[in-house]
């Protein structure tokens, strides 16, 4: 059996590290080297690729992004279908295929699968919101980098008396905000599964600040949105009909500001999420997934995602995990509402998903 692997979507860190291990597996079990398709998807359709083996991994387990680029090319796939995929793998002799990606890579992968082509997926986001996994490649690296930031900003609030409010990332849902607000010790936490009321927000700051605690640390996930008593800024839609998250912290932070009068400065930690060095956990995460899918693939078994259920590793049909968000469950939502100054608002909305 020879394998391919690619990684799609977004980068992250982490992806090294599975990359490694489904060349390392392939090597050791196979004794055969791996087809690696740079850019994603785009790489199969374009015939890009290069031959994998041992030595070209040396190096790259401490190494953040990926040694073979990605892209995202949904609407490229969406227009020519599987057919073309197929058609590449197999002149390049490729009889299985190791995707390692987020909700895109797996639809793409799903319907290779129901085509009849050998796919084992491998789940990374840092949003950490693939369904049917308990964690995500790249998520712990991301979650670390914002408890850093929370943990900086506490001291800078400190001095100056102010409301410091982080921008994370998450469009549709919390994972990063929840963890690194709660870790990081913030008064204030804003999730999207969750419409957030500024005015009682601010208000519960300024109770806080009024018992001598001259400092508040506000995480905003960047798909959050308030109730319907305030008009969020048109920022636009993508070329798919998504909401562009464009400054829904800095939106937060301008509002606070105006409710109670204190100093409030507002930090997007943006793309620095994603880069450098993977954590210790997301490499031992990235080398586990990547050797089980190439041992599933070695099994006989295909089109599904090996993901993390307490302290194992399962399988999970394509079907049920695509297409699918991971949102936080009630128990982390109700955990939010506990530690926070400003409670999570639960009270369901017609235009979103909930659980």
């Amino acid at each position: 059996m020879r394998i391919g692997v690619l990684t799609g979507g977004g980068d992250c860190a982490g992806l090294n590290a599975a990359i490694r291990a489904v060349v390392r597996m392939a090597g050791h079990e196979l004794d055969r080297n791996v087809v690696g398709y740079k850019r994603g998807w785009n790489g199969v359709l374009d015939g890009d690729s290069i031959t994998l083996d041992t030595e070209a991994m040396r190096g790259t387990l401490p190494r953040g992004g990926t040694m073979l680029g990605t892209s995202r090319s949904s609407r490229r796939l969406q227009s020519v279908g599987t057919a073309p995929l197929i058609a590449q793998l197999e002149r390049d002799d490729v009889e299985a295929l190791v995707t390692i990606g987020g909700d895109g890579t797996l639809i793409t992968a799903g319907r290779l699968s129901e085509a009849g082509f050998p796919v084992v997926a491998v789940p990374k986001t840092i949003d950490n919101d693939v369904s049917g996994t308990d964690i995500c490649i790249g998520f712990d690296t991301a979650l670390g980098v914002a408890t850093e930031a929370v943990d900086r900003l506490h001291t800078t609030a400190e001095s100056h008396n102010r409301i410091m409010v982080l921008e994370v990332m998450g469009r549709e849902a919390g994972h990063i905000a929840a963890g690194a607000g709660i870790a990081g010790g913030a008064a204030a936490i804003l999730v999207p599964e969750a419409p957030f009321s500024l005015d009682e927000i601010a208000e519960r700051l300024e109770a806080r600040h009024h018992r001598s605690r001259n400092a508040s640390i506000v995480v905003v996930a960047e798909g959050a949105i308030p109730d319907g008593s305030v008009e969020i800024p048109d920022t636009g839609t993508d070329e798919w009909g998504n909401r562009i998250l464009d400054g829904m912290g800095q939106f937060v932070g301008e509002q606070l500001a105006e409710r109670t009068g204190f100093d409030t400065r507002t930090t997007v930690l943006g793309y620095i999420q994603r880069g450098g060095p993977p954590s210790p956990a997301d490499r031992l995460l990235g080398s586990r997934l990547g050797a089980r899918a190439v041992e599933v693939l070695m099994e006989g078994q295909s089109g599904a995602m090996v993901g993390v259920h307490s302290v194992g590793i399962a399988l999970k049909p394509l079907a049920e995990v695509a297409g699918r968000t991971r949102y936080l469950s009630q128990d982390q939502l109700e955990m939010l509402d506990l530690i926070s100054t400003a409670p999570v608002l639960t009270s369901h909305s017609k235009s979103r998903r909930w659980f």
